[in-house]
């Protein structure tokens, strides 16, 4: 039996998972994304009427949130063509998305609740936090800071159960029709906008809020860690990480190796803003990832990434310098979870001979 204590940590993760089924309709990711007005993105607010003082609490965790939002923001950019590029080889994870996500400042707890609403500008409606390069919202000009109001002119929910509430206002419309027509707020002003769906990879992407170099895959969602961003030295290498780990998914190796409870309850807990990094220590619960498995996805990785733009023969060496930094002896480490380097590697080249073969001869990308 869990303790008290670890029975509402676990419910905690099932509510929290609940909201991302929510974002997972409206986008491929569910991140929390930049707190932004949408009168001065990204600043911070002067003092509302009404609102508290800004204490240096508040901003504090003001500081924190658009901290975060950066990293969020860098993952968005770089997951989104890695999702929509590979609709087609993502058979059983394709999905029509509407690529946004919108959160209000109910998505935050306690203190950067608060410093959502005083410092950052957000309130009771929900607000646009992402928009996905390249899906439906993009091409329908929504915008980052855009308040929701209204679908197909029924007015959209607010408060402390928006966003739960999203999925069942929407979900009925989009089961009519390939857009949604969507009334939004921009810097005071009403607009109507009609956004069309995206096919794309139905993929959560999360931060992890956590300094180990670390990403995980649970089946559905792909999470990089703050430690894995820091580390990454360019957008190509964060994506051979966003890649590799999309590939683990399509792959369903987290249900072949019976791993997906317990990293998704890792993924769950690394999403909090202040995480129990006690969840962390040892090996976490996690299996080291079988030789074919870890080579199978290291083969899907790079078509995937050829696919969607990225340089691939980078690859090689930047899972080299990885292994070499932070070797499988360092615990709740990439290398840790996947210790295979030699045979990674070997596969990985091939892999790229294969698609510079395939592309100088114009053959279709796949695997």
């Amino acid at each position: 039996m869990f303790p008290i204590h670890r029975r509402q940590q676990l419910q905690r993760f099932k509510s929290a998972a609940l909201v991302a089924a929510t974002a997972a309709l409206l986008a491929a990711c569910s991140t929390p994304g930049p707190m932004q007005s949408s009168s001065t993105p990204g600043a911070v607010q002067d003092q509302v009427p009404g609102k508290p003082q800004i204490t240096p609490q508040i901003a504090a965790a003001a500081d924190t949130l658009t901290r975060m939002a950066t990293q969020h923001d860098r993952l968005y950019r770089i997951a989104a063509p890695l999702l929509i590029d590979n609709a087609e080889l993502c058979t059983k994870h394709a999905r029509n998305l509407l690529g946004f996500t919108a959160k209000n400042r109910y998505s935050y707890p306690g203190q950067y609740n608060e410093a959502a609403w005083v410092a950052l500008g957000m309130g009771e409606r929900l607000q646009i936090t992402n928009v996905l390069n390249g899906s439906g919202a993009a091409k329908a000009g929504l915008r980052q800071g855009d308040r929701l109001v209204a679908v197909g002119g029924t007015p959209l929910p607010e408060g402390p159960n928006a966003l739960a509430q999203l999925g069942a206002a929407i979900g009925p419309v989009m089961a009519k029709q390939a857009s949604l027509p969507l009334s939004i707020e921009r810097s005071g002003n009403a607009r109507d906008l009609t956004v069309p769906v995206t096919r794309a990879c139905a993929f959560v992407i999360e931060l992890g809020n956590a300094d180990n170099i670390n990403a995980y895959a649970d089946g559905s969602r792909v999470m990089v860690t703050r430690g894995m961003l820091g580390f990454a030295q360019n957008d190509d290498e964060l994506a051979y990480v966003v890649a590799r780990t999309m590939a683990h998914n399509m792959l369903g190796h987290a249900a072949t190796q019976r791993n997906a409870a317990t990293i998704g309850s890792i993924i769950d807990n690394l999403t909090a803003i202040t995480p129990d990094t006690s969840m962390l220590i040892g090996s976490g619960g996690i299996k080291a990832m079988p030789v074919a498995d870890d080579v199978a996805a290291d083969r899907l990785a790079i078509y995937l990434l050829a696919r969607a733009g990225y340089r691939v023969d980078g690859a090689s060496a930047f899972w080299k310098r990885l292994a070499a930094t932070y070797p499988a002896r360092i615990l709740n480490g990439y290398t840790a979870n996947h210790p295979s380097t030699t045979q990674r590697i070997a596969a990985i080249d091939k892999a790229v001979a294969e698609v510079k073969t395939k592309t100088s001869g114009k053959k279709p990308l796949v695997p």
